[in-house]
């Protein structure tokens, strides 16, 4: 089983996410914030990855520091999970259309972090109304946050673009999506590699 856990604790946040890579997309991650949620939920189902643990922190501060916290672990998950690359195709691509939105990912577990994020987002935050009839907001420029933290610790580039699109939701949804597909074509087994490393060099790096 290709599975990872990892606890990162500090003064700010903290967070426990153990991850199957090889899972059947089920998402059970305790999230104070509802917007990120729904996008690690979705990340799961359609990577069909398995992810649980918990999520806290200073939400009276900001939401940057536990979305980009989130992203910091879970990219340790993958890179703890995927150990030397053996055997995975290593990278994918995944264009995905989301009503009015199309959004395109690809990615390499290639050793050498990188992230172009190009998501045309108003920066305006997105309003929810909870159980409790108070508003929640999701702040929208932390969506690039929660990726680099993940690129920087999966050890992979990644390339995220709307190419077209109108509402913030479709586009950060879209891009999770992308993303997810992406991601798993890569970190999936290759029958024909016979168990090698995916580089001419003969080790990621």
């Amino acid at each position: 089983m290709r599975e990872a856990t990892v606890e990162r604790n500090t003064k700010e946040t903290q967070i426990k996410l153990t991850l199957n890579l090889d899972g059947s997309g089920k998402c059970d991650v305790k999230n104070p914030i509802g917007f990120f949620e729904h996008m690690l939920e979705a990340f799961c189902k359609h990577g069909m990855f398995d992810l649980s643990g918990s999520i806290s922190g200073d939400l009276e501060v900001d939401q940057h520091h536990l979305i980009e916290d989130t992203g910091i672990v879970l990219g340790q998950c993958f890179e703890k999970a995927l150990g030397n690359c053996a055997g995975i195709f290593r990278s994918g691509c995944f264009l995905y259309p989301m009503d009015e939105t199309l959004c395109r990912a690809a990615v390499d577990f290639g050793g050498r972090p990188f992230l172009i994020c190009e998501a045309q987002l108003t920066g305006i935050p997105l309003v929810s109304l909870g159980d409790d009839g108070k508003e929640y907001n999701f702040q929208t420029d932390c969506f690039e946050d929660f990726w680099q933290g993940f690129v920087a610790n999966a050890k992979c580039n990644l390339h995220l673009d709307v190419l077209r699109g109108r509402s913030d939701h479709h586009k950060m949804e879209g891009l999770f999506k992308a993303a997810a597909r992406a991601i798993r074509a890569a970190t999936e087994i290759d029958a024909r590699r016979n168990g090698a490393v995916p580089s001419t060099k003969g080790v990621i790096v």
